[in-house]
């Protein structure tokens, strides 16, 4: 029970910060433009500071060697996600305006604006290399195939272009941490004042992300989540499916129990926040989209004790 109490009180931590977007968002705080606003300041620039002042401190070149090869572990259980949502495409006769996103939001969690806090508020900062191994897999899923899949529901058809899938691939995010490999493998220590500006500007990750999720919410409508054959397939997809493959894959590869953890915590997490300005970005279904953040997002805040009491 203690453990079951344990994950209660950091998704409390979560939900707190949560409530504070959601109620800001229903008192006329925020427009269109500030809402971009913060996701931006989290994604480009308090998330690769954070990288950055959290890897050049808390890892050594060979921590980061020995770590980096985990990455095959996410890029299975997503690669055969993707199987498992064709499948189910075909035999739930997933509306076909629908097929791009369900399979993109099928095998792509929320790594980030919610993943990342989950974690440290369950595990603390020890999680952080796992969550980052997670995240660089998830993040080159997402903005690779995910983008192409979504772009073939939309009026604007999916073609591959390689300057546009790189340039969202080597996001500001990923680029703070390979910024971060870079500093740690060739021993390079930056001036003091800097690092402290960094860490500074990292701490704003967390609390930002979970506000930007709250007033994603609100204006998602909590009126509007409905649980349709489609909808419910995702959040079997996310909350199900993903964590037990997880899970299985754990039983052929060694790993230490706290990856396990971190890893399984990860594949359970909501519906990427990116999957519907994707979606309305090509002509397809955003409202949907939206919708299914909303939904796994709270429902995530019941999943994840569950998930931790039986993996612990």
């Amino acid at each position: 029970m203690s453990v079951f109490f344990s994950s209660i009180q950091g998704i409390l931590i979560i939900i707190g910060l949560i409530a504070v977007g959601y109620g800001l968002s229903a008192l006329g705080w925020f427009s269109e433009n500030s809402t971009r606003l913060i996701a931006k300041i989290v994604t480009q620039v308090a998330l690769p500071t954070y990288m950055i002042s959290t890897i050049t401190k808390d890892f050594t070149a060979d921590k980061l060697i020995k770590l980096l090869p985990n990455l095959a572990i996410p890029v299975i259980s997503m690669t055969i996600l993707i199987f498992i949502s064709i499948i189910l495409i075909k035999v739930l006769k997933i509306d076909p305006k629908h097929k791009g996103l369900f399979s993109s939001m099928f095998f792509n969690s929320n790594t980030v604006f919610v993943g990342l806090p989950v974690n440290m508020a369950l595990f603390g900062e020890k999680s952080l290399p796992y969550v980052l191994v997670y995240y660089m897999a998830n993040t080159t899923f997402f903005w690779t195939l995910g983008t192409y899949l979504i772009q073939m529901d939309g009026e604007i058809k999916g073609h591959f272009k390689l300057k546009t899938t790189l340039k969202k691939v080597f996001s500001p995010p990923l680029m703070g941490f390979i910024i971060g490999l870079i500093l740690v493998m060739l021993h390079i220590q930056l001036p003091k004042f800097l690092m402290s500006d960094f860490e500074y500007l990292g701490n704003l990750t967390i609390p930002l992300s979970m506000i930007f999720i709250g007033i994603s919410i609100y204006n998602a409508g909590l009126k509007n989540i409905s649980f349709h054959k489609d909808n419910l397939a995702i959040l079997f997809g996310r909350f199900i499916c993903a964590p037990l493959l997880m899970a299985g894959l754990f039983l052929f590869i060694p790993a230490s129990p706290l990856m396990k953890q971190v890893f399984i915590v990860q594949a359970a997490m909501p519906v990427m926040t990116n999957a519907p300005v994707v979606a309305k970005l090509y002509h397809a279904d955003s409202d949907y989209a939206a919708i299914m953040v909303t939904e796994t997002t709270l429902l995530s805040l019941i999943v994840v004790p569950i998930i931790m009491v039986l993996i612990k």
